[in-house]
């Protein structure tokens, strides 16, 4: 290929962002691809929670797997992916929306070790009923506002293989997944083989098996190193890819004092007065962004003033 034919440097609308998420297709070929780079945003998580290191490793994977899948998907609303465990980690989950809005958070089990270097059988597949569940949740508004989940058990060594596996039998959509992930950056690319569309010309037969071969050789130090246009470039410098429908990912928490407010009146006024009574007190922290919400005795007496009042029954003569 001549110097004229190959894709400028720059491939992307921001070589240079910290935390975006972009996708891109191949020229001739029915290829599609996204490559997701989470800088600042997962710093947010990390320095909110305190987790081993190989539980951070593979929450940063998680992550970046639900932004790479909720961009690919036509859905409007939230994806969920979590990982049930049954060994030190009870679950990973990883939320965002197509927006690029994500959190995620793990849960461990009291009183059980995280090896520093553990693979993530070690972590969740311990007694063999480790699964990965992955949620779409419908926006508000939306016509069927029904969730749909699917249940991937564990197979496979990596969050990529159980995904790809899922992708593959439940959206049947041929799906590649490179992911990586330390305390500073969470980063990774996916590749699909769509279909090939009715009329249309595939001038590039070989497309989709050449460009997983290439994506084969990435490094995760590569991954963690590099810009997401640097990986292009580094991949798929001969190729004629076009970059397209960039957005920012950004760390975004949908809790609030209001919701906090609408659980504790589900427990019902004589729970909330029985644990104000006991602790003087009541201490809610968000599970996802760590912050702490606290109502006093003065707090939990006002949480019912407000409440519209019950309907009373009429007996039936």
């Amino acid at each position: 290929m001549s110097q004229a034919q190959r894709p400028e440097i720059g491939l992307f609308a921001d070589p240079l962002s910290n935390d975006v998420l972009q996708r891109f297709m191949l020229q001739g070929a029915p290829v599609r691809g996204e490559l997701v780079s989470l800088d600042t945003a997962w710093r947010e998580v990390t320095q909110r929670h305190v987790f081993p290191r190989a539980v951070r490793t593979y929450l940063g994977e998680l992550s970046a797997a639900a932004l790479l899948l909720s961009a690919s998907l036509k859905f409007e609303g939230s994806l969920v992916l979590q990982i049930h465990g049954d060994g030190p980690v009870a679950l990973l989950v990883a939320e965002c929306d197509q927006a690029g809005r994500f959190r995620a958070t793990a849960k461990l089990r009291e009183g059980q070790v995280c090896p520093e270097e553990a693979d993530l059988a070690t972590l969740v597949n311990v007694h063999g009923k480790g699964r990965c569940v992955v949620t779409l949740d419908p926006a508000s508004g939306s016509p069927n506002r029904q969730p749909y989940q699917g249940i991937v058990p564990f197979e496979g060594d990596s969050i990529a293989d159980m995904l790809e596996r899922y992708m593959s039998r439940s959206e049947q959509v041929p799906t590649r997944l490179w992911l990586a992930a330390d305390e500073g950056r969470a980063t990774g690319m996916m590749l699909q083989r769509l279909p090939d569309e009715g009329g249309a010309a595939v001038t590039d037969a070989d497309g989709w098996n050449r460009l997983q071969q290439l994506a084969d050789t990435v490094t995760r130090d590569e991954l963690l190193a590099l810009t997401p246009d640097a990986v292009a470039r580094r991949l798929f410098w001969q190729e004629t890819l076009h970059a397209f429908d960039a957005r920012t990912a950004q760390f975004a928490c949908s809790c609030s004092r209001d919701k906090v407010v609408g659980m504790l009146r589900m427990l019902g006024r004589e729970e909330i007065e029985s644990i104000v009574a006991e602790r003087g007190s009541i201490g809610v922290r968000c599970e996802y962004c760590n912050t702490a919400y606290d109502f006093d005795a003065v707090d939990g007496v006002s949480l019912f003033l407000s409440e519209p009042p019950a309907p009373t029954s009429r007996a039936r003569h």
